[in-house]
Parts: structure tokens; C-alpha cells; sequence
């Protein structure tokens, strides 16, 4: 009985561990894309005041 229970502690926690790397995936993923926008964004608007510029 103990076995049983203790391999079912271990299946909870390596469940938790899976939710909080999904998690930490998404929330670095999410970031990237939206430093990639921002970042496209900035180099968008340099290029047009350079243009203008010329």
C-alpha cells in the first residue's frame, strides 16, 4: 500500500513540474514573439525616417 501511494506522489509531482515548464515555455515564447514585433516595429520606423531623410 505504501509503494502504491508513494509512486503516486511521484506521478503528482512530475505532473506539476510538466505544468510549470509548459508554463515557463509559453510566458518565454510569448515574450520572444512580442520582443520580435517590437523589435520589427523599431527597425520599420528607423528605416522609414531614414528614407525620408535621403
Amino acid at each position: 500500500m505504501r509503494r502504491a501511494q508513494t509512486a503516486l506522489e511521484y506521478l503528482f509531482m512530475l505532473a506539476a513540474v510538466l505544468v510549470l515548464v509548459l508554463m515557463a515555455t509559453r510566458v518565454v515564447l510569448n515574450s520572444m514573439r512580442d520582443l520580435n514585433r517590437n523589435v520589427n516595429n523599431y527597425v520599420d520606423s528607423v528605416r522609414r525616417e531614414l528614407l525620408e531623410n535621403l
